[in-house]
């Protein structure tokens, strides 16, 4: 179970979404990266993209402020999703917000993994797959 091949990014910004781009380009080469500036549009793809590949997995870095659909919006729609496609996309917020209530709305959402702070660094990446390693070492010894 590899979610270090696939990384998916929502975020209205089309600067934060070049960076990020360019940070996981450099760390994984040879990963599938695509980026979405509407909620709406980067939802449609994980419903389409893996309801047609069950073996698909992906890390999905998403902002939360963004127009017409937020991170909390997104949420409430990926709850929607098929309990196998939720199980292979593993969320990550990430953004400029340092809002407490956002932190502690994004941390009791069950879908979140972690909420990072922007802009985006190698070390947010190497936490990132520290953790899902982590997790996933745990699962397989049980």
């Amino acid at each position: 179970m590899n979610y270090i091949n696939n990384f998916i990014i929502i975020d209205d910004d089309k600067v934060n979404n070049k960076v990020c781009t360019k940070i996981l380009e450099q760390m994984y080469p040879k990963a599938g990266i695509v980026d979405f500036l509407e909620a709406r549009k980067g939802l449609d793809y994980i419903a389409e993209k893996f309801t047609q590949n069950e073996n698909e997995r992906a890390v999905l870095l998403l902002d939360i402020i963004m127009p017409v659909m937020n991170a909390w919006d997104f949420l409430e729609e990926f709850e929607k999703l098929s309990e196998s496609i939720k199980s292979r996309i593993k969320i990550y917020i990430l953004s400029s917000s340092v809002d407490k209530n956002d932190m502690a709305k994004a941390h009791a959402n069950k879908y979140v993994e972690y909420y990072l702070i922007k802009p985006l660094t190698k070390e947010s990446i190497h936490l990132i797959v520290h953790v899902l390693e982590k997790r996933l070492a745990a699962a397989g010894s049980k």
